[in-house]
C-alpha cells in the first residue's frame, strides 16, 4: 500500500505537489480552526438560546404566579370573614325586600370597589352550584357559565385553579387563569369565582398578539398532565407530558426542545421551541462560515497557481541553462528578479563558465599527456640499455675469467632490476632481503676497510608483504655514515604482535639534537642528502601505507653506534590507511 501510493506520488507533476502542499499546509489549521470554533460557538449558541428560553420561562412563571396570587388574595377577602362575606351572610338571612334591595347595592358596591382597586383581576361572581346560578358578577357574562367544563390547573384544599381558558366576561376576549373558592357561610353552598385581569396575562396566552413567535406554552398540573397546549397536535391536553419527570427542566421530543419551569404550587408551565428554530442561528453561522471557506479555497488555489509561475519560472531558466551546459559556451544574461533565484542562475553560469575554462585545461593536459608518454618511453630505454651493456660486460667477463668482474656486475644487475621497479610497491620480507645482501656484496667490493654484516631474520616473516624498498637506504646510512674498519651491521627481522625490523650499527652514533631534526624533517632541502634523504624517504613509505600504526624510532648515543627500529602492524597497508 505504502509502495503504491510512493509511486502515485512519484507521477505527480511539480506544479499540482505545490497546490497540494499549499493546501494542504493551508486548509489544516483552518480546519482545526473552524472545528474548534464550530464547537465553541454551538456551545456558546446553545447556552445563550437556552438560557435566554429558561430566563423568558422563568419570568412567566413570575408573572403568572403574581397574577395567581392576587386573585388568591382579593378571593380571600371576598370569602372568608371581610365585609363581603357578612353581607351576604345577613342577605341569607333577610327576608325583607327593601332590606334585601339594600344589601345587594352594598355588596355590589363592595365588590366594584375591591375590583376597581385591583386592576389584574377580571371578572368576579358568587356561583351557586346547587342552583346553577350566579349573582353579584361585576361584568356581563359571555355564555353560560359551565364550572365544570374548566380546565382544572390545580386543585388544594379549599380553591381550584383553572386555566388557562377564554375568559367568560363579555368585555375581555383572552385566555385567562381563574379561581372558584368555597365561601365561608355556614349551611350554604356558594363558591366564589374571580378570574385574571385584562392585561395580566395578554403576552403568555394571547397567540395574536405574537404570530411571528414560534415559542409555544403548556401548562402542566401536579401530576404533570397537561391541562392546557398552545399545540395540541404534538402536546393534547389532558394527556400526561412525554417522558414526564419532576427534575428535569429540559430535553427534546419530536422536532421541539422543551424548557421546564414548576412553580412553589408544584404546577409547571413549559416553553416549546421547533429545534429548527433553535438551530437557526447556528445554521445562519455555518452558511457564512461556508462562504468564508470557499472564497478562502478560490484566494488558496490563486496563491498557489501564483507561486508556481513563481518557482516554475526560475526552473525554467534553470533547465535551459542546465541543457546548454556542454553544449555552448555562451552566456545568457537574463534574470528572474527574485534575488534568491538569481543568485543561484549566477552561480549556475559561474559554475559553467569553470567547466568550459576546466575543459579546454584537460584539452591542454591531454595533450601534454601524450608528450609525457613518449618522453616516458625515452626515460625507461636508458635504464634497460644500462642493463643490458651491464649483462654485455658480465659475460665478456666470463668469457676472459674475471670472476670478480663477473660477480660484480651480477650483484649490481641484480639491484637495479628491483630497485627500478615502482617505489613504495608491495613486495616480501625475502625479496626485500634478498636485495639487500646484493648492495652489501657491492659495498664490500667497493670498499678498502672491513665490516661485518649479520643477518637474522624469522622464517614465519619469509612471506610477509612489506613495502619495497625500505631496509636498503636504512642500512646504506649505516654503512656511510657510523661503520669503518672492524664496522659491524645487524638486521634483525622478528615476528610478534607485530613485524618488527632493527637495523643495528657500532659507528659513531648521533647526538638527540641531531635525531629529533631527522624525524622532525628540519632540514633544509640543500642539506638533505645521505642520512636525510635514505630517512625522509622511508618515513613517507611508511605514512603512505600505514598512516599512524607504523612506527619508526632511532637510539643513538655519540661514539656507541646508532639502532633504528621499525614496527609495522600484520594487517596490511590498505587497513591501515
Amino acid at each position: 500500500m505504502m509502495n503504491l501510493l510512493v509511486n502515485r506520488l512519484s507521477k505527480v507533476t511539480f506544479k499540482n505537489r505545490i497546490i497540494l502542499i499549499f493546501l494542504i499546509s493551508t486548509f489544516i489549521p483552518f480546519i482545526c480552526l473552524g472545528v474548534i470554533s464550530f464547537y465553541t460557538i454551538d456551545s456558546i449558541i446553545d447556552n445563550k438560546v437556552e438560557s435566554s428560553i429558561q430566563s423568558n420561562l422563568k419570568q412567566d412563571l413570575v408573572t403568572l404566579e403574581n397574577s395567581l396570587n392576587n386573585i388568591n388574595h382579593v378571593s380571600q377577602q371576598l370569602a372568608f370573614g371581610g365585609r363581603v362575606t357578612l353581607l351576604l351572610e345577613e342577605l341569607q338571612k333577610e327576608t325583607e325586600p327593601s332590606k334585601r334591595i339594600e344589601l345587594l347595592s352594598e355588596i355590589k358596591s363592595e365588590i366594584n370597589l375591591i375590583s376597581f382597586s385591583n386592576p389584574n383581576v377580571g371578572l368576579i361572581m358568587y356561583y351557586y352550584p346547587d342552583k346553577g346560578l350566579h349573582d353579584f358578577e361585576n361584568f356581563r357574562l359571555r355564555d353560560d357559565f359551565l364550572p365544570e367544563q374548566l380546565p382544572v390547573m390545580a386543585k388544594y384544599s379549599g380553591i381550584t385553579y383553572y386555566g388557562p381558558h377564554k375568559s367568560y366576561s363579555g368585555y375581555i376576549n383572552q385566555f385567562v387563569f381563574s379561581s372558584m373558592r368555597k365561601v365561608n357561610i355556614s349551611n350554604h353552598n356558594i363558591y366564589l369565582y374571580i378570574e385574571t385581569g385584562r392585561n395580566a396575562l395578554e403576552t403568555l396566552f394571547a397567540p395574536q398578539n405574537r404570530k411571528d413567535d414560534s415559542r409555544r406554552l403548556l401548562i402542566l398540573n401536579n401530576e404533570g398532565r397537561v391541562t392546557f397546549s398552545e399545540n395540541k397536535d404534538v402536546f393534547p391536553e389532558n394527556n400526561m407530558f412525554p417522558g414526564y419527570s419532576s427534575e428535569a427542566k429540559s430535553g427534546y421530543y419530536s422536532t421541539y426542545f422543551w424548557s421546564k419551569e414548576t412553580s412553589n404550587q408544584g404546577w409547571s408551565i413549559v416553553s416549546i421551541i421547533p429545534i429548527k428554530e433553535l438551530n437557526q442561528e447556528r445554521n445562519k453561522w455555518l452558511l457564512q462560515v461556508s462562504i468564508i471557506f470557499i472564497v478562502f479555497i478560490l484566494i488558496s488555489l490563486l496563491f498557489a497557481w501564483f507561486l508556481w509561475k513563481m518557482v516554475y519560472n526560475p526552473l525554467n531558466k534553470f533547465n535551459k541553462e542546465i541543457k546548454t551546459l556542454i553544449q555552448t559556451e555562451t552566456q545568457d544574461t537574463e534574470l528572474t528578479k527574485i534575488p534568491e533565484f538569481d543568485y543561484l542562475l549566477n552561480q549556475v553560469r559561474t559554475m559553467k563558465t569553470k567547466i568550459w575554462d576546466l575543459y579546454r585545461e584537460v584539452e591542454q593536459k591531454e595533450k601534454r599527456r601524450a608528450d609525457l608518454e613518449v618522453e616516458k618511453l625515452l626515460y625507461q630505454i636508458n635504464p634497460h640499455f644500462l642493463m643490458n651493456t651491464l649483462d654485455t660486460v658480465r659475460w665478456l667477463a666470463v668469457f676472459n675469467g674475471n670472476k670478480e668482474i663477473d660477480k660484480l656486475v651480477l650483484s649490481l644487475n641484480k639491484l637495479l632490476s628491483y630497485n627500478l621497479g615502482k617505489m613504495g610497491e608491495e613486495t616480501t620480507v625475502e625479496k626485500e632481503i634478498q636485495a639487500v645482501k646484493e648492495y652489501l656484496q657491492l659495498q664490500q667490493i667497493r670498499y678498502d676497510f672491513q665490516f661485518d654484516v649479520d643477518i637474522d631474520v624469522d622464517e614465519n616473516t619469509m612471506g610477509i608483504s612489506i613495502p619495497r624498498f625500505i631496509l636498503q637506504p636504512l642500512v646504506e646510512n649505516a654503512l656511510y655514515h657510523g661503520v669503518s674498519d672492524n664496522g659491524y651491521i645487524h638486521v634483525d627481522i622478528q615476528l610478534m604482535d607485530n613485524l618488527q625490523i632493527t637495523i643495528q650499527d657500532n659507528g659513531s652514533g648521533m647526538s638527540k639534537e641531531e635525531i629529533e631534526a631527522l624525524l622532525l624533517d628540519q632540514k633544509d632541502e640543500s642539506q638533505k642528502v645521505g642520512m636525510g634523504i635514505g630517512m625522509r624517504y622511508v618515513k613517507l613509505i611508511l605514512e603512505s601505507n600505514y598512516g599512524d600504526k607504523a612506527k619508526l624510532e632511532i637510539k643513538s648515543e655519540v661514539g656507541k653506534g646508532t639502532i633504528v627500529s621499525i614496527l609495522l602492524p600484520l594487517s596490511g597497508g590498505e587497513d591501515a590507511q
